[in-house]
């Protein structure tokens, strides 16, 4: 591969309108670049950078960034000073609106470097070879980190420059090519070189870089939610390139399945575990399941369940053995999502909005090659108003929102997902459509209307409990955020009926909003043990999340949210247990130890996340419990989760589809240190 030398050109095609950018002899020229940003395909804002000679070699980056999501609008500045070959030697970010004392910096001095990130300080050695950064990475910083990794020889591992000892290397692989064709270049083809980067968020980016040393694009699908970058030259190639993006990722979980095999496959049995088996009968002690060819042929006592000679066991003497968990709203947005799921025995997933063709794409690959991943049920995103909609699927009429429900069941999505700016009259003709193709709507409760008249207008479910306890408000509080209240009141009483006389589906996740809005004086760690295991590029931006909401208050709204889920629960009102973004895996069993603390008998907890998931879905004859003849999902973990429901968190194995998988290696695989520790979490 040619490298990029001190003394190199990297010059810019005059049809792309980019100067060319002479490095290491003499002053600079100007280099200057726009990248469009896209959130779920859908484009929220921009990246403007500049780099400008400063003087001996050196010169400076800026960068502003915008980003405009759901009517909510970020930005910042962020400023990196190189040295020569792209050294960096200082790199500071300012969030516009930022409280004074809230630091990102980096100084990189001839022995040593210190970094800022907020509350967070550390002064380290100075790698020989090393580069900086923040959570968030700016396209244009990427760009300089890649050039400086070529000039440096392209080492298997990039240390960064963080407040944490625990952040890992990177790790920048090349792994492919792609032929664009711009317009306005008589058709010619230019040539992009694809990476992917390791460790600078959760799973690996991808990255393209043209001929002349610019980042002309990259993809992320594990940062939370699907983002992609894209420098405004190559805005053509948009599609082109997410298409290369998904087929990269089936590349990494092809890799990902070669290093995580099942232990079991074809026939065996697991022995000697307590049986939960998800129906709300007793649990039984010293139980056998014997697995076959993907389905359960047996379940009962031991003693009363022959096994045939030479079948493999599965020891499980003193374990718990349960249906595998449903995740029920998920944005599942990189493979790696997949074996971070199955370690913490989730066996099912919804996914309730992300990218279309990655979602397809790596729900066919776990159903026809059994890679890594639960089962994928898909939850297709619509939503209205342009700039304020979420997601790329936008439907402003009743025939826009009918036509988006055809592409989705077309392509077999099993629901729709209905969003905030949704008016009446589209709602009404996507649930009919829906319904017409045997499809379920779920979703937010669009901003014109509340829960009734979404129910009324043809939802099936809905997404966060916020949309419930809203409209329990008197009318003249309609809209309001963190109201008191009244079960007592008839408005209550009536939406409670409501919802159990039509069987409405409610996803409270209370988890996420906990996680979302604890107050910053309270570390996540106490409630989220599971960020003890994660990898830092998860672990710290969760740790950084937070407000400025008192404890008193926090205790309060939850406590008086967790009534409302009891009152759900009491009167029939199907539940079901969802994570949202939330701590990937470990997010489904906190829902339910707040389910738990909200007065759910442990049994009817786990229910949520099994049996009576399979009965919203539709999906109970087949899933959902441990009976004879039902699809073979089961997870093993130590302790017992009806005497304490945090012993989910102990996960030892997990069957999906009748193979049998080590939960520890499955988290290995993707950063996460499991284990099967008794875990003690604070009750709110």
């Amino acid at each position: 591969m040619r490298r990029i030398v001190f003394a190199a050109l990297i010059c810019i095609l005059p049809a792309l309108k980019t100067p060319c950018l002479a490095k290491g002899v003499g002053a600079a020229p100007q280099e200057h670049g726009v990248y469009r940003t896209y959130l779920l395909l859908h484009e929220v804002g921009s990246e403007t950078y500049a780099v400008s000679p400063s003087g001996a070699g050196a010169s400076v980056m800026t960068i502003a960034s915008t980003l405009s999501d759901r009517g909510s609008t970020r930005a910042g500045n962020t400023t990196l000073t190189m040295g020569p070959g792209f050294a960096p030697t200082a790199l500071e970010f300012r969030r516009d609106g930022a409280p004074a004392g809230e630091t990102w910096s980096t100084r990189v001095g001839a022995t040593s470097a210190t970094i800022q990130e907020v509350a967070a300080t550390r002064t380290m050695p100075r790698p020989a070879t090393a580069y900086v950064g923040f959570p968030t990475m700016p396209a244009a910083l990427q760009m300089m980190m890649m050039r400086y990794w070529k000039l440096h020889h392209e080492p298997a591992s990039l240390p960064i420059l963080r407040a944490s000892e625990k952040a890992l290397p990177l790790e920048i692989r090349r792994v492919g090519e792609d032929a664009i064709t711009l317009p306005g270049r008589s058709r010619a083809q230019v040539r992009l070189t694809r990476y992917t980067v390791a460790n600078l968020m959760f799973g690996r980016e991808i990255v393209w870089m043209d001929t002349q040393g610019r980042l002309a694009a990259l993809m992320t699908f594990a940062g939370g939610l699907p983002q992609e970058q894209i420098l405004e030259a190559y805005r053509p190639a948009f599609e082109q390139l997410v298409r290369s993006g998904v087929r990269q990722e089936m590349s990494d979980l092809d890799a990902l399945d070669q290093q995580v095999r099942p232990e079991a496959t074809g026939a065996f049995a697991i022995v000697g575990a307590r049986l939960i088996d998800g129906t709300g009968a007793a649990p039984i002690e010293d139980s056998v399941v014997v697995v076959r060819d993907g389905r359960i042929t047996a379940a009962g006592v031991k003693g009363s369940v022959k096994l045939p000679p030479g079948l493999k066991i599965i020891h499980a003497d003193g374990q718990s053995l349960l249906p595998g968990l449903w995740e029920m709203h998920s944005h599942y947005s990189g493979v790696e999502f997949g074996p971070a799921l199955m370690a913490a025995g989730v066996t099912t997933a919804r996914d309730c909005g992300g990218e279309f063709g990655f979602l397809t794409t790596v729900r066919g690959k776990i159903a026809r090659e059994n890679a890594l991943g639960p089962r994928l049920l898909l939850a297709g995103l619509i939503d209205s108003g342009g700039p304020l909609g979420f997601g790329a699927v936008d439907a402003e009429t009743p025939a826009q929102g009918v036509a988006a429900v055809d592409r989705y069941a077309d392509a077999h999505f099993d629901q729709i997902k209905v969003y905030t700016q949704i008016k009446p009259d589209v709602l009404r003709a996507i649930s009919a459509e829906a319904h017409r193709r045997g499809m379920t709507v779920t979703g937010h409760v669009p901003a014109a209307m509340d829960a009734f008249e979404g129910v009324a207008d043809g939802m099936d479910q809905i997404n966060h409990l916020q949309f419930v306890t809203r409209a329990m408000l008197p009318p003249e509080n309609k809209g309001e955020r963190g109201g008191e209240v009244d079960l007592a009141s008839d408005r209550a009483k009536s939406l409670i009926a409501l919802l159990k006389a039509r069987q409405i589906v409610v996803d409270p996740t209370e988890g996420w909003g906990e996680m979302a809005g604890h107050p910053k004086t309270v570390h996540a760690a106490s409630f989220e043990p599971g960020l003890d295991a994660a990898p830092f590029t998860l672990s710290s931006k969760f740790e950084a999340l937070g407000g400025p909401i008192e404890e008193a208050r926090f205790h309060e709204r939850m406590q008086a949210n967790g009534k409302v889920i009891d009152a759900l629960y009491e009167a029939g009102v199907p539940i079901v247990a969802g994570s949202d973004t939330g701590l990937i895996g470990y997010g489904i069993d906190r829902e339910l130890e707040l389910y738990v603390q909200a007065g759910l008998p442990p049994i009817a907890a786990i229910q949520t996340a099994t049996l009576g998931a399979a009965r919203a879905m539709k999906l109970d004859r087949e899933s959902g419990s441990v009976e004879v003849g039902k699809r073979a999902d089961l997870v093993l973990v130590e302790g017992d989760p009806l005497t304490d429901i945090s012993d989910l968190r102990r996960v030892v194995k997990v069957v999906r589809n009748g193979q049998l998988y080590d939960s520890r290696a499955l988290g290995r695989s993707v950063g996460f240190n499991r284990t099967v520790s008794v875990v003690k979490v604070a009750n709110r």
